[in-house]
């Protein structure tokens, strides 16, 4: 499995949706981004929907990602860099729940904390 790409390694859609819904549950409980959620303009379904949609292609699955690139979705929201730690602190923890090998969990997070100077903004 060495020559597989990451959405492979994390078990193709079946294995990353129960993973982005876990991750959603873990925002919203997080004191340090829960309000972000309050009043979301997307349902939760929407929410973890873009976001499988944007794992699945960002690891090399068949999905295309049809949402705002991170820039757009993220303006004038004012997103403080602990509150990015706070995300990726969550997606380890939703990783770590579902048996996500250590490499794996390594490439998830680099990918996600590429997206650091679109997303944060103060």
């Amino acid at each position: 499995m060495a020559n597989a790409s990451l959405y492979h390694r994390l078990g193709g859609e079946e294995k990353i949706r129960p993973i982005v819904t876990d991750l959603l549950a873990l925002h919203k409980q997080n004191p340090a981004i829960s309000t972000r959620y309050v009043n979301a303009k997307k349902s939760d379904a929407e929410i973890i929907d873009l976001v499988v949609d944007l794992l699945c292609s960002a690891t090399g699955g068949p999905h295309e990602y049809k949402g705002l690139d991170m820039r757009a979705a993220h303006e004038g929201m004012n997103c403080s860099a602990a509150e990015f730690v706070a995300v990726l602190d969550d997606l380890l923890a939703a990783l770590s729940k579902h048996g996500v090998g250590e490499l794996e969990k390594a490439e998830v997070l680099a990918l996600n904390y590429g997206l650091k100077d679109e997303i944060v903004h103060v």
